[in-house]
């Protein structure tokens, strides 16, 4: 049986994180090599660097809430989160997330496929919708996130 995938949102994805590189031509020619791209940090998105199995669960946790992009590497057991850049200073003392600097880079697959074990878990849908920090923190932080009635999402 065929799943249908809708391309639009894929293809905004893909067109999106090309225009957060400082060259999207590089980064489309190491994605036409079947490379990972380093996209640095700083004015689209800062990332936060959590193992996966911790990422898995948060993201189980935050439930219907909107992520922005996750992507991971399973070989590494890693998971990065795109984070709006003037909001990472709501992560400081969070138990198992590393915020790295501006200039860091996070080297990518394109958004429409898997490449050097990494995939996007949440992809980029060509919106700038990213992670809040906040409700991340909550979903890292003890007891996890809670839905607005007191229980655990």
């Amino acid at each position: 049986m065929a799943t249908n995938i809708p391309l639009a949102p894929v293809r905004e994805g893909h067109a999106w994180l090309l225009s957060c590189a400082p060259d999207p031509a590089a980064v489309q020619r190491a994605w036409d090599a079947q490379q990972l791209a380093p996209i640095p940090t700083g004015p689209h998105w800062l990332v936060g660097e959590a193992q996966l199995s911790r990422s898995l669960d948060a993201a189980r946790r935050l439930g219907s809430r909107p992520l922005g992009p996750v992507l991971t590497d399973v070989r590494t057991s890693l998971a990065w989160w795109l984070l709006p850049p003037g909001q990472a200073g709501n992560l400081d003392g969070v138990a198992g997330i590393t915020v790295h600097p501006p200039g860091w880079k996070l080297h990518c697959p394109p958004v429409v496929h898997s490449l050097a074990h990494r995939w996007w878990l949440a992809l980029p849908d060509g919106t700038g919708h990213l992670t809040d920090p906040i409700l991340l923190a909550a979903a890292f932080g003890p007891g996890g996130y809670r839905t607005d009635t007191g229980a655990p999402a």
